[in-house]
């Protein structure tokens, strides 16, 4: 099979898997009885913990290499397996890329994980609010002279400040690439499993991209990265630039 017809038979592939309804049912009963077993909390990216599904690391990794961006821009880093992680893509990939993380609490001890690891030379650490202007300000400054931005979105996941983030970075979203909003399955669970969160279903990263893309037309969701994964905590939340017309 040459390339051309194995391409063709992946998308078939694809387009089945997003209109089996009995395995996307399957999927999200894994995503509803994993929680208790903090699944997504027992995997490390080059020895630092990263709290992602593995599926969908494999699937910034596809989007990361088909985007080559100079800039990965990430807002809440958590304990910094994930901006190890594109910060080694972007090492891959061999064009002086960097990662900018943006969190309101970087703790010390997870600042040192990161800022001690063999790849932290590319990564720009920034502390604060991700929608304030001063937080801002730094990140415009840092990507100036940079070319191709993707921006990953893993913060606060009410609907209030994921709008704003929305709002705040898809400018700074370069023709082609993506804006990955994580979490947006919250609105797909049950509201006890955020008891002590202030998100839920409705007041979701997902309803925010939802609003978000009523009146923004430069942004579509690329429904076969979903498709594919079955498994993933970004459900409509892989956003494609399109080109300017």
């Amino acid at each position: 099979m040459d390339k051309a017809a194995f391409e063709l038979e992946k998308i078939q592939n694809i387009q089945a898997l997003g209109n089996n309804e009995t395995l996307k049912k399957t999927a999200h009963d894994f995503i509803l009885q994993q929680v208790e077993h903090k699944y997504t909390y027992n995997f490390t990216w080059l020895g630092i913990p990263i709290i992602q599904f593995p599926q969908d690391m494999i699937a910034l990794q596809e989007v990361i290499w088909k985007v080559k961006p100079d800039v990965i821009i990430e807002t809440g880093i958590a304990r910094g397996g994930s901006a190890i992680f594109y910060a080694s893509l972007q090492k891959l990939i061999g064009n002086d890329g960097i990662v900018i993380g943006v969190d309101v609490d970087i703790r010390p001890h997870n600042r040192v994980e990161i800022e001690n690891h063999p790849l932290s030379k590319n990564i720009y650490l920034i502390e604060g609010d991700s929608v304030s202007q001063e937080v801002y300000k730094q990140v415009v400054n840092i990507v100036s002279n940079r070319k191709s931005v993707l921006i990953i979105l893993d913060s606060n996941h009410t609907h209030e400040h994921v709008y704003k983030e929305l709002e705040v970075y898809s400018p700074l979203v370069s023709e082609n690439s993506y804006l990955i909003v994580l979490d947006t399955v919250v609105d797909d669970m049950p509201d006890h499993f955020f008891e002590d969160r202030p998100w839920k279903s409705g007041n979701s990263p997902k309803s925010a991209v939802r609003q978000f893309l009523k009146h923004n037309q430069q942004f579509v969701v690329d429904k076969s990265i979903e498709d594919k994964l079955l498994i993933t905590v970004a459900p409509e939340g892989y956003l494609k630039r399109l080109p300017n017309e």
